[in-house]
């Protein structure tokens, strides 16, 4: 991959990691990342890691994206999931005009979350307006911009149509202090995401505040990585993330495993053969999700930097390799906190609430087990290519 895009992310991830580790319980007991957290991600340059180069963003290839919110999951798995939503809304302004976008992510913090595609806009002069709710906005209480993604419906109420009859859906864009937030995020996992939802009344949405998200002939910028487009970008990112808490589950019943003699045998767990044997297995799996998952983003990056095309066969290898990286990554961290036994469930060990934010992403729509069912589809189809 070109490690010149997205140079430096990696390394200062890792060098900020334990500052977020120290502040991930106020994040668990506040359901909110920290303000110190928030400062040290803006300061560093994180939240701009998919914003083009012209506004002044790294414009990262997927590789160093992908390596820093490893990194940053290994701390905190809240920290990484909110950086990841946030910085792939960013690529959408390589659909918007110049200025627009230098409105929204060059005046402080910058910072653009958005939730689930729902409800119409109604198309006025000059613009839109739109009542409505959504939901599931990771990373709205660090934001100062938010976005829908809604259907067009012209004045009299009829919907518009794409040339190919499906419906025109656009992605609206607005401050956040145009919005009110609902605080409903009660989740088993990922509880310091603060995926609200928003809500805005009669709101006016100027043109220039709009996009076609992920259409090719919208886009503005010519770097390979908009061709990717924000929803394999997004599976890629938080496949990512659920790596980072695979390795730092891992790691911890490791550290357990030397340190801890069993209760009813005076041998350490380490000299236990069960527990190399399984501990070497679960090595391994792990290993090969990641070398997968990095596989995979590196053929298809270079295959788009040469080509300048993200193929069908990209956007099903990275389906099939983020899905399957999810899920082994939850096998991974059953393996270690069952092998942990007892420890494992209180909240001072490192076990627990890594296994609850493991859950969560694995019932993120990254990880739907249709995805198998679509990739099959295409493997079964006559004469189309699904190698990456």
């Amino acid at each position: 991959m070109n490690a010149a895009t997205g140079f430096g992310l990696v390394e200062r991830a890792r060098a900020l990691a334990p500052l977020i580790a120290g502040e991930a319980d106020e994040i668990e007991r506040t359901r909110r990342l920290t303000p110190a957290v928030v400062s040290a991600l803006i300061e560093n340059g994180f939240y701009r890691a998919l914003l083009p180069q012209s506004l002044g963003g790294s414009e990262a290839a997927p590789e160093a994206f992908m390596q820093m919110l490893e990194e940053i999951a290994k701390a905190d798995a809240s920290t990484a999931w909110c950086l990841g939503q946030c910085s792939v809304c960013a690529m959408i302004a390589a659909w918007l005009d110049h200025d627009t976008a230098h409105e929204i992510f060059n005046a402080a913090p910058g910072i653009l979350a958005w939730g689930a595609i729902a409800h119409e806009a109604r198309a006025v002069e000059g613009g839109y307006r739109v009542t409505a709710r959504w939901d599931f906005a990771s990373g709205s209480r660090q934001a100062s911009w938010l976005g829908a993604h809604v259907r067009i419906v012209d004045g009299d109420g009829s919907p518009r149509k794409n040339a190919d009859g499906s419906p025109e859906v656009r992605t609206i864009l607005f401050p956040v202090a145009h919005a009110t937030l609902h605080d409903v995020w009660q989740a088993i996992g990922l509880a310091g995401t603060g995926t609200d939802s928003y809500e805005v009344t009669d709101l006016f949405i100027p043109e220039r505040f709009t996009a076609f998200r992920d259409v090719s002939s919208a886009l503005r910028e010519s770097g390979p990585l908009y061709r990717i487009g924000t929803g394999s970008t997004f599976s890629l990112g938080f496949a990512a993330v659920s790596l980072g808490v695979a390795r730092a589950t891992l790691d911890a019943a490791i550290a357990l495993a030397r340190a801890k003699h069993q209760s009813l045998a005076a041998s350490a767990m380490r000299d236990n053969g069960a527990v190399q044997g399984l501990i070497g297995r679960t090595e391994g799996d792990l290993r090969a999700a990641r070398a997968y998952l990095y596989a995979t983003a590196n053929a298809m990056w270079r295959e788009l930097s040469a080509t300048g095309e993200f193929s069908a066969a990209h956007r099903n290898a990275v389906r099939l390799a983020a899905t399957w990286t999810i899920h082994q990554s939850a096998k991974v961290v059953d393996t270690a906190y069952h092998m942990a036994g007892a420890t494992a469930v209180f909240r001072s060990q490192p076990f627990e609430r890594r296994f609850r934010d493991m859950h969560a992403i694995a019932q993120q729509i990254q990880a739907r087990d249709t995805h198998y069912e679509d990739v099959g589809k295409a493997i079964l189809s006559a004469g189309v290519d699904t190698r990456c």
